[in-house]
């Protein structure tokens, strides 16, 4: 992408040079003729507003194509972040999950592997590893609390990574604010999860 920025940069300057050259030779060997200086100011006139034009369209399109990456980069990781959520979801739902609910997490490690981030990568591993500790018995029960204060950094670390440093997100609260918050209603839900099981 630089060297074609340079390679407009250079014929830029190489038509500037001599478009003039040509103008002032074109113009005073014409002056004799009626309208001749006219008509070729007009010609140089549209040749440098094609040119321009269409420096400003391809610097457009790459523009273009750059934000429809983004988005579709950006829809992927929104997807596979809720795939996995969703899996964690189910597998808690479950009284004992089978071999399935292990393969399709160990598919969604690959997937994580291609577009998350490196906090992200770092949480997930963290989370898979309390979850070889505590599904020993192919269940969550009786582990939940721990499987949500695992989940908790995991999910702020997805929500980092979606939403950048998005500061109008978050408008009014600092990021230790509102991962004290996050934490807050995790610690909330393990309270009543355990006040169920009384």
């Amino acid at each position: 992408m630089e060297s074609k920025n340079l390679l407009y940069v250079f014929l830029t300057l190489t038509t500037l040079v001599v478009g003039y050259a040509f103008i002032r030779l074109a113009y005073h060997a014409t002056d004799s003729f009626p309208f001749t200086q006219e008509v070729i100011l007009i010609f140089l006139g549209t040749l440098v507003t094609v040119f321009i034009t269409s420096l400003l369209l391809n610097k457009q399109t790459a523009v273009e194509i750059e934000k429809e990456q983004n988005i579709r980069y950006l829809d992927l990781k929104t997807s596979t972040y809720q795939q996995l959520l969703d899996l964690l979801e189910e597998m808690s739902l479950l009284d004992g999950f089978s071999e399935k609910e292990i393969i399709r997490l160990q598919f969604i490690t690959h997937k994580l592997a291609l577009i998350a981030s490196a906090r992200v990568l770092h949480e997930y591993h963290s989370l898979l590893h309390t979850i070889k500790r505590i599904s020993v018995d192919k269940s969550f029960s009786g582990d939940m609390p721990e499987l949500h204060e695992s989940l908790a950094s995991l999910t702020l670390a997805i929500r980092e990574d979606i939403l950048g440093k998005n500061t109008d997100q978050d408008r009014g609260y600092t990021q230790s604010q509102v991962s004290e918050m996050i934490y807050t209603n995790t610690k909330e839900n393990i309270k009543a999860i355990e006040g169920d099981h009384k």
